[in-house]
């Protein structure tokens, strides 16, 4: 059984070619009509960094993301003060992170107006994080990429701000159509919060 390897042929194109052949007429085929094997070489480069980079950034990804549970969740909202944090119960928060993001510390969801909401609570790039060179107005000063970790303590200072700024949770409209004005006292139930 003969060796192959790739030549390229066009951009889109690539062609086997039999070790039978020799690596100089290999090299003289790519260049002949096609493209330079030069630039061959550098695509096939391009693609091999670009996938290892893919890698690394799921693997990064994946080390950072959680969905925590609603108890969880519960536990750590209250530790930081969120019970009560303008009249707003802790069912108040842990039904409004439910609807906006499903407890999902990763949850990114792009917006017709090209901003996008991230995290727990789905904060927004345009007004409230930094999210690259767009004109944002960032009142949270963080990066919206501090609030797609495991670490919730810039997504609640974020949240917190949110609500005094906005003077309530009405920012959410996951809380607005789910959570506003019921009784919420199931959400923290067997979570062991008082």
């Amino acid at each position: 059984m003969q060796d192959a390897h790739l030549s390229c042929q066009s951009p889109t194109k690539w062609n086997r070619v039999s070790s039978a052949d020799s690596p100089e007429k290999s090299a003289s085929q790519a260049g002949t009509g096609n493209l330079p094997f030069q630039f061959c070489l550098q695509q096939a480069l391009r693609m091999k960094a670009a996938g290892i980079l893919t890698l690394i950034g799921c693997l990064v990804t994946g080390a950072e993301s959680k969905i925590y549970t609603r108890c969880k969740l519960a536990k750590i909202f209250s530790r930081a003060g969120l019970d009560n944090y303008w009249g707003f119960s802790l069912g108040n928060w842990i039904c409004m992170a439910y609807y906006e993001s499903g407890y999902n510390t990763t949850a990114q969801r792009v917006l017709d107006d090209g901003s996008i909401d991230y995290g727990i609570f789905q904060i927004n790039s345009f007004t409230w994080c930094r999210h690259g060179k767009l004109q944002e107005n960032n009142h949270c000063h963080i990066a919206c990429s501090a609030l797609i970790t495991d670490d919730l303590t810039d997504a609640i200072i974020c949240a917190r701000k949110i609500v005094k700024e906005t003077q309530g949770m009405n920012y959410w409209q996951g809380w607005k159509k789910h959570c506003e004005g019921r009784d919420l006292s199931d959400w923290k139930k067997g979570c062991e919060v008082s």
